[in-house]
């Protein structure tokens, strides 16, 4: 299973922190009466909200980054991604929150017990039939409009939650200082322009998914100032990921190649492989390997939020800098 399938600051110390910190706002209250457009129709907020449920993903990051504890959340891979990685620990501040469910099956029973005011499934796959009763329970804002399930880009989404918090500027301006940052690396880092990258994941020996340029993590490192090469454009075509056996590792034959590892035997097998062995990549040690998990750099690059691209940056620059 691609682990990433369902997964997309400032340039000083003072704004990475404040991209790390929950945000207040004193005039939060003044915003309401506020009107969230979203998939299915328009949801209006009345007032701030206080408990907050979060159905998707990754919903809870931005939340969090914006000062609200979630009091519920959904599981994922039985994993508890909510609250497992570093970049939010600290925002969760021993709070853990009620389990309403496992991935796009809402317990609307522990929903309801939970009496929130604000329902928020970005991240998510929820239908209108899930949507419209989560709505007679508290006003509900489903995933984005324009955007297929789970791809949404992390700025809409953050700003969503922002309108829904009644907090848009501070919203605006996390994404700001995200922008910010991303700009500062690319200038510190002249060498990454203009140098061809492929972001892959080896699902099975032998095996290889190459993420598509539109991908959360591909759009990132273009950010930084590397380019995806037209063969994977044209590989990828309208889907998320190409994928591919050894025989067609010269398409990710780049300058600089990242690979996603699930654990740390994936390395390992990849520089085993005896084709990757024949690619100037590898010869010349030009690939960067992220794991998921130990650290969690490939999860942060694929969770792809407003909470951790600022931790994916400040771990993986350094590494396509070598």
């Amino acid at each position: 299973m691609l682990a990433a399938a369902v997964l997309s600051l400032a340039g000083c110390a003072g704004d990475d922190e404040a991209a790390s910190t929950p945000q207040s706002s004193e005039a939060a209250g003044s915003a309401f009466p506020v009107s969230v457009e979203h998939k299915y129709g328009s949801t209006e907020i009345k007032a701030a909200p206080s408990r907050v449920v979060t159905l998707g993903l990754s919903d809870q990051d931005p939340v969090l980054a914006l000062g609200v504890v979630p009091v519920g959340a959904i599981d994922w891979f039985l994993e508890r991604p909510y609250g497992k990685w570093p970049w939010a620990q600290p925002l969760w501040a021993g709070k853990a929150p009620e389990i309403v469910g496992e991935r796009d099956d809402f317990n609307l029973e522990k929903v309801a017990a939970l009496k929130p005011d604000l329902i928020i499934g970005l991240y998510s796959g929820m239908s209108k039939d899930q949507y419209d009763k989560l709505s007679k329970i508290a006003p509900t804002v489903a995933q984005p409009v324009g955007f297929d399930d789970y791809t949404a880009p992390w700025q809409d989404m953050t700003k969503m939650v922002g309108q829904a918090l009644g907090k848009p500027a501070e919203a605006d301006k996390l994404i700001a200082g995200i922008d910010a940052k991303l700009a500062q690396l690319a200038t510190a880092n002249p060498g990454f322009k203009g140098k061809s990258v492929a972001v892959v994941e080896p699902y099975e020996p032998g095996k290889y998914a190459v993420f598509a340029p539109n991908d959360p993590k591909v759009v990132l490192l273009t950010k930084l100032g590397f380019v995806t090469p037209e063969p994977i454009v044209d590989a990828v075509g309208k889907e998320y990921a190409a994928e591919i056996g050894s025989e067609q590792l010269s398409l990710v034959d780049v300058d600089k190649l990242v690979f996603l590892t699930g654990d740390a035997s994936t390395e390992t097998t990849v520089k085993a492989d005896k084709v990757y062995g024949t690619l100037a990549v590898a010869k010349q040690n030009r690939a960067v390997f992220l794991p998921y998990e130990e650290p969690p750099l490939g999860a942060a690059l694929s969770f792809s939020t407003v909470l951790s691209i600022p931790y994916a940056l400040d771990q993986m620059v350094p590494l396509l800098a070598k």
